[in-house]
């Protein structure tokens, strides 16, 4: 026979109390969990494009260059030891580039976590540029010949764009990408300020079209 106190049931009232709490916790989750989601179907295809096309250059090109689209994409392999798209600056810069881009990750992960749920084009942006900067980065470390490219050189007519890979594209439309949104944004926070001058504007005329005495 069980001996002891039975505690009433809380009041209906400290129920009441504890589900706005809930509602939040449970929408900064949903928050969360939207931005992964936005994040996994990015990086995911992003990555393993990246990493498969590689690993077919490095074994289809080592010896003899291809083409696409009957010459107009020539497809030559290169390793790149400086920054996207061929761009060098100095012969031996892996130790450079290697903390430089993670410090570029963790600033992007945080403007990733700070980046509201509504705002799909900065979010997918700034996954378009992780996705690109994690897939050189894991050439930079997994040995010193470099970054692999094998897209190009493109004959523009007076200069070649440089031979490049997946991940360059991915960082280069996701930085695109997100200057779009950056000017999005600050265009619409001009508009409010816009709107209260005209409303300044219109009081200050409607006090000069006030009698004096009114004024007064």
């Amino acid at each position: 026979m069980r001996t002891g106190v039975r505690l009433p049931p809380p009041p209906f009232s400290d129920l009441l109390r504890g589900i706005p709490q809930y509602l939040i916790s449970y929408g900064r989750l949903g928050d969360v969990h939207l931005k992964l989601v936005i994040f996994a179907f990015t990086f995911s295809p992003i990555i393993i494009l990246d990493l498969v096309t590689k690993r077919w250059a490095l074994e289809a090109l080592s010896y003899s260059s291809s083409q696409l689209f009957g010459g107009l994409i020539p497809l030559t392999l290169a390793f790149n030891k400086g920054a996207a798209f061929g761009i060098s600056i100095g012969e031996d810069s892996r130790w450079f580039f290697v903390p430089v881009t993670i410090l570029a990750l963790a600033l992007l992960g945080g403007l990733l976590k700070q980046t509201s749920e509504n705002d799909f084009l900065k979010i997918f942006s700034v996954s378009l540029v992780i996705s690109g900067a994690l897939g050189n980065l894991y050439d930079r470390v997994r040995w010193g010949r470099g970054v692999v490219d094998f897209i190009g050189p493109i004959d523009l007519g007076r200069w070649d764009f440089p031979i490049f890979n997946v991940a360059d594209m991915a960082i280069s439309c996701g930085a695109i990408l997100l200057a779009i949104s950056f000017w999005m944004e600050e265009q619409a926070q001009s508009r409010p300020r816009a709107s209260e001058v005209v409303e300044q504007l219109d009081e200050l005329e409607a006090l000069k079209e006030l009698p004096d005495k009114e004024v007064s």
